[in-house]
């Protein structure tokens, strides 16, 4: 008998989250396919960390939780279960049905973009992002280079972008009431070419 060359395994969203809970490394499920997530670097950390806490500090006390990188989210009309940098999440918390560890209602999401996931979270991953009903804005934050691309949603179907890209530049929110300068988003973010200068 000739064996016939294995497919991919296509994995069940159950047979996923079975698989994740019991991981000790975190992975993307994408329609089927099990994805490993790359670790993240200093610049990615401090980005992040830097956002998600000035955020958490901005809304004490007001009706707007905010999870960072190991907050699980499904996403039902792609079949995507993923993990953002930073979400915000107005008023209750919608679970997924059966869960009680994966959130299905973000209003705002950013990424720090890596080489790896760049083109994705630019394109596809945006692209399913924008079918969740509540998601109404959007920050792609570059980890190499002072540059953040902001996305805001006006009405159905419809964004706004700009881009930012100096120091003392503002980034204002549309669907929170927000306000960070570029300055405080990269504090303590070393770029290459600023350590390549130096040395």
């Amino acid at each position: 008998m000739i064996m016939q060359a294995e497919e991919k395994k296509v994995y069940t969203p159950e047979e996923y989250l079975e698989f994740e809970v019991n991981s000790e490394e975190r992975h993307e499920y994408i329609n089927g396919e099990i994805v490993l997530m790359a670790g993240g670097t200093p610049n990615h950390n401090q980005i992040t960390l830097n956002l998600s806490s000035s955020l958490n500090f901005a809304f004490k006390r007001q009706p707007y939780r905010v999870f960072v990188t190991d907050q699980r989210l499904w996403i039902p009309r792609k079949r995507i279960y993923t993990y953002p940098d930073v979400m915000v999440v107005s008023g209750e918390l919608q679970l997924q049905a059966g869960r009680r560890d994966t959130i299905t209602n973000p209003l705002m999401i950013a990424e720090v973009l890596s080489e790896s996931t760049r083109s994705y979270d630019k394109d596809a991953k945006f692209a399913a992002y924008r079918t969740i009903p509540s998601f109404q804005e959007y920050l792609l934050i570059d980890q190499y280079t002072m540059h953040i691309e902001h996305y805001f949603k006006t009405e159905q179907k419809r964004w706004v972008f700009a881009e930012y890209d100096d120091v003392d530049e503002i980034v204002s929110l549309n669907s929170l009431s927000f306000q960070i300068t570029l300055a405080d988003i990269y504090d303590k973010v070393e770029f290459e070419s600023a350590e390549a200068s130096n040395s």
